[in-house]
């Protein structure tokens, strides 16, 4: 009777949010996220323009939301703005509209602490369990998120609805009896999550593949595993409707993998019926469903003609095939595309994190290898004793799919590290390590390890606390001054994506690219645009940006000669694309020279050359 009421007491707090790290946490977070920010960028005394350009990135739903805050606090007379004058050419009013859109960020990410915090004690079962995934995600901080660098990200406003996903998922996994509304809750989590970033439906591809083969072996139940499905199929057809009709959603390996597992489902009675042996049983479904995705995804880009999209698994593929072309080494050859660093291992292991997730990974797969043994024997579907909880055994695949996920692509990380501290929660799982706390005090361990944690782990957040800067761009700045002054409303600007970003948000003069880079359109005209960086002749160039009536290129001398890795200069990849023109001189020094007859240069500083087309 004591023991289930532990479990009632423990469940009831995780539905209402309680526990160490409720209200005041999700704050705190908040708090320590604005700082490392401010720090960084000194923001609250940027101008108006200069936090602007700090957003060189991707916006969202998010205008909506300001308009309504203002338009509500202007009803009530409540001040929504402190403003400072900011010395420059001429004094410039900071405004709100960053600030809103910051803060919220920050709020959402301070949340998602109070989601890790009942992740961990859900996945555990006790509140230690979620204390010790929070303070693992602070010590190990900069190996898991970029929000407080930079903070218009489209998975600063992504990740933490797959935290709250994952976690309601974990809870349908671990209740026997799962009510209605943790499966609606799961779908609207997972439209929460996909509808901002490109790559949610790879991620959430990784978690369904994570899944099939527990259902396979009989660890999910069936009725459950359906409701799963069904909750994933909805959630895709709401994103697609969301979304104007985006083919995309239903072009993916994600929802392939949905139809494939319902259908599977649907004949499991007919395989079974052929008589084969247990592991020959589980062998057909598992080879049935990962061949039948892979047919339906391109059946279903070919038929819905998406396959020219750029997606997450042609980065993957481009990866391990060592297949490259314009667009796949426009994404690779930034930093955050690029394999693992080596350093990260390292950085692991000084927190303990790898260690520790490492050794809670092996009791859960000895565990779980016995039971499938134990199973193969008998030929029975009967679960041995031996059996872990089977949402440890979901969230171990999960981790081996995020592990690969971030060596391939270092910017995967944010799936990887933050998984990493809820696994960390387990070594509190009495299930895995009940026999250690026989012998050992159980608030001994937990206090011994964290004591050995925060060492290194105090090390890294003083290292973030530390970081002091201010966001200056003077050379940008006089290049949008210009252009707000200089010329007319309709002019249409080219250029590198992330200016073409701060122009359209500072100047709003139409641009022909920007950096949403996945659209197969946006990215055939980002190749005409970057054929100022190739070998073309200016002629070809230039008439080419004519036909998207292209009046002003704004030249970047940096791109000319920047190289992030060998093979990664602009000419090296415009060489590999284009080799009939290998021989030919590079266009951007020789309109960096003297831009006529086919461009006029008519601004000019340190950083940017406006020109303009003849």
């Amino acid at each position: 009777m004591a023991k289930g009421g532990a479990k009632d007491t423990l469940r009831s707090s995780v539905e209402k949010g309680e526990g160490p790290l409720g209200a005041a946490g999700s704050r705190k977070a908040r708090i320590h996220l604005s700082i490392l920010f401010e720090n960084d960028r000194h923001f609250s005394h940027l101008s108006s323009l200069e936090r602007e350009m700090t957003f060189r990135t991707e916006m969202v739903i998010l205008a909506f939301w300001y308009r309504t805050f203002v338009g509500i606090m202007n009803v009530f007379g409540i001040e929504t703005k402190t403003c400072w004058n900011v010395t420059r050419v001429q004094p410039l009013r900071v405004g709100d509209p960053a600030c809103f859109y910051v803060g919220v960020i920050f709020i959402l990410n301070g949340v998602m602490m109070s989601m890790f915090f009942i992740y961990g004690a859900c996945l555990s079962g006790t509140h230690f369990g979620g204390l010790i995934t929070v303070l693992c995600y602070f010590f190990n901080h900069g190996e898991a998120t970029r929000v407080m660098w930079t903070p218009p990200l489209r998975e600063s406003f992504s990740y933490p609805f797959l935290v709250l996903q994952m976690c309601i998922l974990t809870l349908i996994l671990r209740l026997s009896h799962s009510s209605g509304r943790y499966y609606i809750a799961l779908c609207l989590s997972n439209v929460a999550f996909m509808l901002p970033w490109q790559f949610a439906q790879f991620i959430l591809f990784t978690q369904i593949a994570s899944l099939f083969p527990m259902y396979v072996v009989g660890y999910i139940e069936p009725n459950k595993f359906k409701k799963i499905i069904y909750m994933n199929m909805i959630s895709v057809l709401l994103c697609f409707v969301l979304m104007f009709g985006n083919s995309l959603y239903l072009s993916s390996y994600y929802s392939s993998s949905l139809l494939m597992t319902w259908v599977i489902i649907l004949k499991r009675n007919n395989i079974q019926r052929l008589g084969v042996s247990e592991l020959n049983f589980w062998l057909i479904q598992c080879f049935g469903w990962f061949c039948g995705t892979i047919i339906l995804k391109f059946l279903t880009s070919k038929i819905l003609g998406v396959s020219d999209h750029i997606r997450l698994s042609d980065l993957i593929a481009a990866r391990i095939l060592r297949f490259t072309d314009f667009d796949t080494l426009i994404y690779t050859c930034a930093p955050e595309f690029g394999f693992m660093e080596k350093a990260t291992p390292v950085r692991y292991i000084r927190t303990l994190l790898l260690p520790l997730v490492m050794v809670i990974t092996y009791f859960i797969l000895k565990k779980t290898f016995r039971d499938v043994l134990c199973v193969l024997c008998t030929n029975t579907y009967q679960r041995c004793r031996a059996t872990p909880a089977y949402q440890l055994i979901f969230h171990t695949l999960q981790l081996l799919a995020f592990t690969a996920l971030a060596i391939l692509i270092m910017r995967l990380k944010l799936f990887l590290t933050p998984h990493m501290c809820v696994m960390a929660s387990l070594i509190c799982s009495r299930r895995l390590f009940g026999w250690l706390f026989y012998r050992v005090r159980f608030e001994n361990v937990v206090f011994g390890l964290l004591t050995v944690m925060s060492i290194q782990g105090f090390v890294n957040l003083r290292g973030q606390w530390s970081i002091l800067g201010e966001f200056n761009n003077l050379p940008q700045e006089e290049l949008i001054e210009w252009i707000k002054s200089s010329t007319r409303a309709d002019a249409v600007f080219a250029g590198a994506m992330p200016t073409m970003a701060s122009v359209k948000l500072s100047t709003l003069r139409p641009i022909v690219n920007h950096p949403h880079y996945e659209d197969a359109d946006l990215r055939a005209r980002t190749k005409i645009v970057y054929g100022v960086y190739s070998r073309k002749s200016a002629k070809e160039v230039r008439d080419k940006l004519l036909q998207l009536h292209v009046n002003y290129y704004i030249l970047e001398e940096a791109w000319c000669v920047v190289r992030t890795k060998p093979g990664c200069s602009m000419l090296e990849i415009w060489d590999l694309e284009d080799p009939s023109n290998a021989a030919n001189p590079p266009l951007c020094s020789t309109l960096l020279q003297d831009a006529r007859p086919y461009f006029t240069v008519v601004f000019q500083n340190s950083m940017y050359r406006v020109l303009k087309v003849a």
